[in-house]
């Protein structure tokens, strides 16, 4: 589950952008100003921020500043009441990913967010995987289930950081056989099926009802963390 720190000096807005994220399962951290932002940030180390750029205490691009020194990938959206306070060149001097101005539609802000996160995921090599009881460690290619090791073959690792690569995003047996084992021609799309059943016999809690690697009908097949 995605963490998210917001950082609002407006208790309305705060609140408002709490639920909003709540509403869409994401964990909620919030804070009133830079200082305690920052400090939130140390401690529970969060997968996305939301900074408003005008504070009391601390604002945000001082804020932004700070918490760019303590993670250099963690992704960073400036809350701002003027475009005209924020321009690109700003935003790379602070290291912020993108900006949103108040009035914000909360629909604009989830998009914007998401697709932060998808940017942020594909830069970023997967080198382990936790879902479930299952512990994946790709560089060593080691997996273990409830604390015991699971055997995987070379190609079950690949196709399964591919999934962790692109969580929730359905992919067709013919996209994962030009991705995961880069075929030009396709020989079976069986070969995808026989991986996926073996995958889920060895890591599924309910291998026939799958909660992980989930069959989306007609289309192909998914990874839901």
């Amino acid at each position: 589950m995605e963490k998210i720190l917001v950082v609002e000096d407006d208790r309305a807005t705060r609140k408002a952008l709490q639920e909003l994220f709540q509403d869409e399962g994401y964990t909620v951290l919030t804070a009133q100003n830079g200082v305690e932002g920052l400090a939130l940030f140390s401690s529970a180390r969060p997968n996305f921020v939301i900074l408003d750029l005008r504070m009391p205490q601390m604002g945000g691009q001082d804020a932004c500043r700070q918490i760019r020194r303590l993670s250099e990938d963690v992704p960073i959206i400036i809350l701002t009441g003027s475009p005209d306070e924020v321009s690109r060149v700003l935003l790379l001097e602070l290291g912020a990913d993108d900006y949103v101005t108040k009035p914000f539609s909360p629909k604009e802000l989830l998009a914007r967010v998401r697709a932060v996160l998808r940017r942020a995921r594909r830069s970023q090599p997967v080198e382990q995987l936790y879902f479930d009881d299952v512990a994946i460690d790709f560089g060593r290619m080691e997996a273990t289930r409830g604390g015991a090791a699971v055997s995987l073959t070379p190609q079950e690792f690949k196709l399964l950081k591919y999934f962790a690569q692109h969580p929730n995003r359905v992919f067709s047996r013919d996209q994962l056989l030009s991705e995961v084992w880069g075929y030009d021609s396709y020989p079976s799309t069986r070969t995808v099926d026989s991986h996926i059943l073996t995958l889920r016999q060895k890591l599924e809690r309910a291998p026939a009802s799958p909660a992980h690697l989930v069959t989306v009908y007609s289309a192909g097949y998914k990874f839901v963390p």
